[in-house]
């Protein structure tokens, strides 16, 4: 599974800025949501699809390291890979590279719980695993 990754590139807008014209740093995590939901999309399977089988990935643990700030204009790079996947659980570690250098910016790992829309633990890692050419 570690071998299923995506590269998506964006560029930083001037919303992505605080004050002091660094990207804010909560929208890493925009990012990683951008990698993750483009890598699945990437299977042919939008994350649109998994939820109209009844279920959902919501975030149960979120982490960026910071190592330097994007800033205005940069054309950054989001690599995303699949670390994990079970039966109740997914995890994506992220990389956020600056494209033109390749310097490593930020660097995090989300894990999402599977659930049914009803809250409840779904055992259905097979479904994702199959979509992500496990099977």
């Amino acid at each position: 599974m570690s071998n299923f990754s995506n590269e998506h590139v964006v560029r930083v807008t001037y919303r992505d800025t605080d004050q002091m014209g660094f990207v804010y740093y909560a929208n890493y995590f925009v990012w990683f949501e951008i990698g993750r939901t483009e890598l699945l999309r990437q299977t042919g399977h939008a994350y649109k699809d998994f939820e109209d089988l009844g279920y959902v990935l919501p975030v149960v643990r979120a982490e960026c390291q910071y190592k330097k700030s994007a800033r205005y204009d940069d054309l950054i790079r989001i690599r995303t890979k699949v670390a994990e996947l079970s039966g109740a659980s997914i995890s994506f570690h992220y990389e956020i590279v600056r494209d033109r250098t390749g310097e490593l910016l930020a660097e995090g790992v989300t894990k999402h719980a599977i659930i049914t829309r009803d809250g409840k633990i779904a055992r259905s890692g097979h479904i994702l695993e199959k979509w992500l050419g496990g099977e």
